[in-house]
């Protein structure tokens, strides 16, 4: 988020406004992630993205270590596969739950203890930049029904744990020396 940007300028709280969007330069999803918490409390998450910067996963770090986070499921793309290897060892420190598929969505999905769900759909990638973006945000069960359906899938169906493909690197550049 910008320094001098007050996400409450820009986005109402959950409970006055189940649905909302927005085109902005101002917010990152750490930002929205951050703020979903703060309303839901502790929460289970999936994020996907089509890739993963440092910066995002520092965030991520510190969200996490605030105790609000009970379980992160990530999935990013396979073709951003070397990008994410080499943040690999900070990745695995701050989730457990890492999937590479074809993949170029942008969804996060938060699943509250308190049984609150929320759906973020958005153009932005796991990345810090300065361009406008587009958020939609709902409350609606449905939507987060369908939508954690076929993350659900492509987790099961789709991916390969990033653990197993690293794996496969290490076992190859081996081989190779």
């Amino acid at each position: 988020m910008k320094r001098n940007i007050d996400i409450n300028t820009i986005l109402k709280p959950l409970s006055e406004c189940p649905h909302q969007a927005y085109l902005s330069n101002a917010l990152q999803v750490a930002d929205i992630l951050e703020w979903i918490l703060g309303q839901v409390g502790k929460a289970e998450i999936w994020q996907t993205s089509f890739s993963i910067s440092e910066e995002f996963l520092r965030r991520l770090f510190f969200i996490e270590k605030s105790g609000n986070i009970s379980a992160f499921n990530l999935v990013l793309d396979h073709k951003a596969t070397n990008k994410t290897l080499k943040l690999w060892a900070f990745i695995t420190q701050t989730m457990k739950r890492i999937y590479l598929a074809d993949n170029h969505s942008k969804i996060l999905l938060v699943q509250a203890e308190s049984d609150e769900q929320v759906s973020v759909v958005t153009s932005q990638n796991l990345t810090r930049g300065n361009r406008h973006e587009s958020t939609f945000i709902s409350t609606d069960s449905n939507i987060f029904d369908k939508l954690h359906a076929q993350v659900d899938d492509l987790i099961r169906n789709h991916s390969v744990p990033l653990t197993d493909l690293f794996q496969q690197r290490v076992n190859a550049a081996g081989a190779n020396n």
